[in-house]
């Protein structure tokens, strides 16, 4: 069924949270700047079934998705903090205070597969239009962006050699027992020492014993992984398929070499990515390339957008200019871009990168050298906001994550200035009361 209508009937004996909170809170602002019924309209068109209990309100999970990516907060922490504060069960729509989870925190996880990237792509869309509503940018703010990439970082170990080899045998092992197949030998005894021997080595720089010690390691997690590759014939066929998934990612880890390319860097996420960064603290990060787009005098995110297979950054800025146009119902005029952008001419836009000389005037010279202003956003959405570390699976986790840290960003923004606007009519409140009393 669809999701259900919001409580409207009023209770006798209970007192509505409007009148128990102060209404001039930042919150309270922010909830009536955003569209709920156009969420709510985009959100149901995600549900197509007709059986089974009616769906959780779009505007609950509109805004525990907003709050958990405003606040940096996993599943767990926004559904009980929820429970704890009025100011946020005010913001996504309750008339009386709740003193119980609305939702167990999994439900988010199946409503992000169900809005998927276009669907958290309306919540972005949404937080521009608040923040034209609240004055933080013009209309006409879109039309000059700044667009650059940065790498998102996955939930993932440092890979190493011996920690995957061993990754893959405890799921062999595990799997085998799963599915009723029994193993001539597990190495649960071996496996784990030899693997905690060869970081030993590496650690003292022995690195002769090291290799030997994991040439042995590789030759156990093999014998269990054509053991168990031998009695697939006795698995029925629903349930086969996880067996050759995992026993192919055995395969790649036990024969890639050290500058293969498409290298698994995670059993549990073979999308993962190595990229360079080229500094000094962090020479690589593993994860997927992030494009980012703001705008070039405020700062405000207008388009996130993950971009795996690693692509040159001149060929992310087309798309990333069109998610942008998209997502704010304005064409960019002026892209500022890095050197990384060299080549890139989009059709209709004109890019400028610190590189230029001809034709560059005072004022074009004084835009291009603004362009590190999207360093510190992107460092704030790392910093406040879950950007640091993706926890969402697979590449559809990816692209979710990206665009709600960039929707989190816009929210931050947008509480600062009704924050400033509070304090400015406090003081003002606060020095009319003075003058009233100095003259009486």
């Amino acid at each position: 069924m669809g999701p259900k209508a919001p409580a409207t009937e009023k209770d006798l004996f209970r007192h509505p949270l409007r009148e128990q909170i102060n209404l001039k809170h930042p919150l309270v602002h922010l909830a009536e700047l955003i569209n709920w019924e156009r969420l709510g309209a985009s959100m149901s068109t995600s549900f197509v079934s007709g059986k089974g209990r009616p769906a959780t309100s779009p505007r609950l999970i509109a805004g525990l998705l907003y709050l958990q990516h405003t606040f940096d907060l996993s599943d767990e922490d926004v559904v009980w903090q929820w429970v704890e504060n009025p100011y946020w069960q005010v913001f996504t729509g309750e008339t009386y205070l709740q003193t119980e989870p609305p939702i167990d925190p999994s439900s988010l996880t199946r409503w992000r597969k169900r809005l998927g990237e276009a669907g958290v792509e309306e919540l972005l869309a949404e937080t521009i239009d608040a923040a034209k509503r609240a004055g933080v940018i013009k209309a006409s703010s879109v039309k000059r962006v700044i667009v650059d990439t940065t790498v998102m970082p996955k939930a993932i170990a440092h890979p190493t050699d011996s920690r995957l080899l061993e990754r893959c045998r405890e799921h062999l092992v595990k799997a085998a027992a799963r599915h009723g197949l029994k193993l001539r030998q597990n190495y649960n005894r071996e496996a784990p020492r030899l693997a905690t021997q060869i970081s030993r080595y590496a650690h003292a720089k022995q690195y002769r014993r090291m290799g030997k010690a994991l040439r042995t390691l590789r030759s156990r997690v093999g014998r269990v992984m054509r053991d168990v590759e031998r009695q697939l014939g006795t698995v029925i066929d629903s349930r086969r398929a996880e067996l050759e998934e995992l026993i192919a990612r055995t395969k790649r880890i036990l024969t890639q070499k050290t500058k293969d390319r498409n290298k698994l860097y995670a059993l549990h996420a073979p999308e993962v990515e190595c990229l360079a960064k080229g500094k000094v603290r962090t020479p690589y990060e593993f994860g997927v390339k992030v494009s980012i787009t703001t705008t070039h005098r405020e700062g405000l995110v207008v388009g996130a957008r993950s971009m795996p297979g690693n692509p040159y950054d001149g060929h992310t800025l087309e798309e990333a200019l069109e998610q942008a146009a998209i997502l704010s119902d304005v064409t960019p005029e002026i892209a500022i871009v890095d050197r990384g952008y060299r080549g890139a001419e989009p059709d209709g836009v004109q890019v400028y990168h610190p590189g230029l000389r001809r034709g560059i005037t005072r004022t074009l010279r004084a835009m291009i050298r603004r362009r590190s202003a999207i360093e510190p956003a992107i460092g704030h959405m790392k910093a406040d906001g879950k950007l640091d570390r993706n926890w969402l699976k697979g590449a559809l986790g990816d692209a979710i994550n990206a665009v709600l840290c960039g929707a989190g960003h816009n929210l931050r923004m947008i509480l600062r200035k009704l924050r400033r606007f509070y304090v400015l009519v406090l003081v003002s409140l606060l020095n009319h009361f003075v003058a009233f009393a100095s003259t009486a």
